[in-house]
């Protein structure tokens, strides 16, 4: 597997060796000794698993310290355009995203560790997107950032969003004060 830096410290794609014959395909999603190797020891306690819509948003979101999360994103099925925004108060690039898509034929993985608010935007129908946690859900330290606030201004693909009640009501960024530290 290939480990490739983004702009944003600690932000990882990780591109897989892909092997395929007539029966189809084969590859690791996941090999704890290749990414301790590749320097990420992230030790996982928690897969989730969503299907969703074309249009569907789902994010901003994060846990807060003490159970913060790092996740490995993948996408078993469809396309998503995946975003990470940087919430380290002290990184030089707080309040940058950086945004990747990911679709079931490239099989990109993306690394985010904590310290940063995830969402997605699901670019096919029934799209099937899964991840690996560091943590496990901790619903009293979930928190959320608007998935269109103006000052982060992410560039979501043109598609008419679905958003979930919840995430309508998340809060700005400007409001949002920050535990993590770079």
């Amino acid at each position: 597997m290939d480990i490739i830096k983004t702009d944003i410290e600690g932000l990882l794609v990780i591109k897989p060796k892909i092997f395929c014959d007539s029966r189809g395909y084969f590859f690791e999603s996941y090999n704890e000794l290749r990414f301790q190797e590749a320097g990420l020891n992230a030790r996982f306690v928690q897969d989730n698993e969503s299907c969703s819509q074309r249009g569907t948003i789902r994010g901003l979101h994060f846990q807060e310290p003490p159970h913060s999360q790092g996740k490995l994103i993948r996408v078993v099925s469809g396309a998503v355009f995946d975003v990470a925004v940087d919430i380290r108060k002290n990184s030089p690039t707080y309040g940058k995203w950086y945004g990747i898509k990911l679709d079931s034929v490239d099989k990109l993985m993306f690394w985010i560790p904590q310290g940063f608010a995830h969402g997605f935007q699901c670019l096919e129908d029934n799209t099937v997107f899964q991840y690996k946690c560091t943590d496990v859900y901790h619903p009293e330290t979930e928190n959320a950032i608007a998935w269109n606030d103006p000052d982060i201004a992410i560039s979501w693909f043109d598609i008419p969003p679905i958003i979930s009640e919840k995430d309508s009501h998340a809060k700005s960024f400007k409001s949002f004060k920050s535990n993590f530290i770079l």
